[in-house]
């Protein structure tokens, strides 16, 4: 019998998580403002928007709304093809994400880190933005066709109708599964892989049998958000001229019929409904198995070597997943720089007059950027950081109450708040002027706030998990206020995930454009997301379109990498600490 099975079970020590009893009135303060704000730029307007489609003129309850809307054409059509582009793309970027994610955990990889980090570069980029780089390289004049019609006469429509649609959605969107599933099956345990040799399972077997369904939470959540992320896509569609979809349908009701038009708010709650309905799924297919993959004291999967056919194909298909991956950035860099491009494999000329365009006349779409993301981030960042200690550091009644709410962001999307917004705004005034509220920036970063929360929640609620309560224990048993030990203590520890919740929330937001979209009242109100729009509605505005989404990458780039050094740095701080 080995010595650690011999030894007597030693008292369970204090759990990080212990409350904190006796809340004085701050503690009840925080938790006032922050329902007041969930409830009033959350709950309250997307509440109004399914009210809404569910009355009538004179207030009364009725289905006849939605009647009409299964009763026209065009609506139908759109709802099914909206599944018809969701499921595919979820398809499709399953088909990329799960080799890559397998190949470079699985197996020993020269530059496995890197093409993990090649990989969810797409992520960076407006996915819109990408349509249009991507009809430009892909499309039926783009640089492959010309390439294959020269050597092979064919060629091949894969930037045609929804099929472009599908292929821009997949490839944008794959990283959310290609994240999950990597952290998914480097916690899988390596005995269970042994024991699956040892019984004769190996090659595909052992993947279909064992490291798959073990990496099943991974997956799922992956997926999840890429169904979700496609239903909420509104500039994809828009710009490759596609508007028989749900978004662009809401889209196109608001603006042109009017706020008051029923089957906008119609369209909405099908899209909440799907949304919650993919989460859901997700949620029920996982409860009630077991999917614990490391035991204790056992490792993660054996690497192994490839072969020299194993790693010809290996290396082959990843050169091949990132070329289309990575072909969009390809893309809008070269237009960005082309004077003219047009039926060519690449640009005729080059110039940087693009460049001096967007500088002369956008550099206040770029002001904007970061003052809107600045604040919402940080918004985020305070909002999390106080939902955190509220529900891991109090006995608060009604304390998980703020966590539901703000995840419930995760069900709804940018363009359904920011309809909310303009119904629940409408008349209204700021206070002491005559401006109506909706005619101002503030909900456009409000909009950029609730929507990123969940994101900065997490990384919050997951800082303060590593906190000790007995560090808080100890500075108050010294005389520190709870305020001061907040400050002094808890913030200084938590500061690498309060950074990550904040940079999440700071990138996504700068190529939010589906709430911007309707938000935004004025060009000069516009960030960088919506005047790359703007710029991409012309044939003549592409190039200069192109030089801000550059910028834009640009930005977001250096904010991930100077984000995760920073955590890397903290991480490292911290267990230098405790050694």
């Amino acid at each position: 019998m080995s010595t650690l099975a011999a030894a007597p079970a030693a008292t369970p020590p204090a759990p990080a998580r212990a409350r904190i009893r006796g809340a004085g009135w701050g503690v009840w303060l925080a938790f006032g403002l922050i329902a007041a704000f969930l409830l009033a730029f959350l709950i309250v307007p997307i509440g109004l928007v399914i009210y809404t489609a569910f009355v009538d003129e004179s207030n009364r309850l009725t289905l006849g709304h939605f009647a009409n809307f299964f009763g026209q054409t065009v609506f139908v059509e759109s709802f099914l093809i909206c599944r018809c582009v969701a499921l595919p793309s979820v398809a499709v970027a399953t088909l990329i994400a799960v080799p890559l994610a397998y190949l470079t955990v699985r197996f020993e990889f020269r530059g496995a880190l890197l093409i993990q980090t090649l990989g969810v570069l797409p992520l960076i980029m407006p996915p819109f933005v990408g349509a249009v780089a991507m009809q430009l390289i892909f499309g039926r004049n783009g640089s492959v066709n010309l390439l294959l019609n020269d050597w092979f006469g064919f060629t091949v429509p894969i930037m045609d109708g929804l099929i472009g649609v599908t292929f821009v959605e997949s490839i944008h969107y794959f990283p959310f599964i290609l994240l999950n599933l990597v952290a998914s099956m480097r916690n899988i345990d390596g005995a269970m892989e042994e024991s699956a040799l040892n019984l004769g399972a190996g090659g595909w077997r052992l993947f279909r049998r064992v490291i798959f369904p073990l990496a099943m939470p991974g997956y799922l959540a992956g997926a999840t958000l890429v169904f979700v992320k496609v239903f909420d896509d509104l500039g994809t569609p828009l710009v490759m001229g596609v508007t028989n979809m749900l978004a662009p349908q809401a889209y196109l009701r608001i603006t042109s019929v009017g706020i008051d038009d029923p089957q906008g708010y119609v369209i909405s709650v099908i899209m909440i409904a799907f949304s919650i309905l993919a989460l859901g799924l997700a949620a029920r297919v996982m409860k009630g198995r077991d999917y614990s993959t490391l035991q204790k004291g056992g490792n993660s999967l054996q690497r192994r070597r490839l072969s020299g056919w194993e790693s010809v194909l290996a290396y082959g298909w990843i050169i091949l997943v990132l070329l289309i991956t990575l072909a969009p950035h390809f893309g809008i860099l070269l237009m960005s720089f082309a004077k003219v491009w047009s039926f060519s494999v690449l640009p005729d000329a080059y110039t940087l007059e693009h460049y001096a365009t967007v500088f002369t006349d956008a550099r206040g779409m770029m002001a904007n950027t970061l003052l809107y993301c600045l604040l919402a981030a940080g918004l985020d960042v305070v909002i999390g950081t106080a939902i955190a200690y509220l529900i891991l550091r109090t006995n608060l009644p009604g304390r998980r109450w703020l966590d539901y709410m703000a995840s419930a962001a995760l069900a709804i999307p940018g363009l359904v708040l920011a309809i909310g917004y303009l119904r629940l705004f409408k008349g209204v005034n700021l206070p002491f002027t005559d401006t109506p509220v909706v005619s101002t920036w503030v909900l456009i970063m409000l909009a950029y706030a609730v929507r990123r929360l969940p994101y900065a929640l997490r990384s919050c609620m997951a800082a303060l998990q590593q906190v000790h309560v007995s560090l808080e224990e100890a500075a108050q048993s010294l005389g520190a206020t709870r305020m001061s030990t907040i400050r002094r203590v808890m913030v200084p520890l938590m500061m690498g995930g309060m950074l990550a919740g904040f940079v999440t929330s700071f990138i996504t937001a700068a190529v939010e454009l589906s709430a911007t979209i309707l938000l935004a009242s004025a060009q000069s109100q516009a960030p960088m997301s919506y005047g790359i729009y703007l710029y991409m509605q012309s044939i003549a505005g592409r190039g200069p379109g192109a030089a801000l989404a550059v910028l834009a990458v640009v930005v977001v780039a250096v904010g991930t990498y100077l984000s995760h050094r920073f955590v890397e740095r903290s991480r490292a701080t911290v267990v230098t600490a405790r050694v």
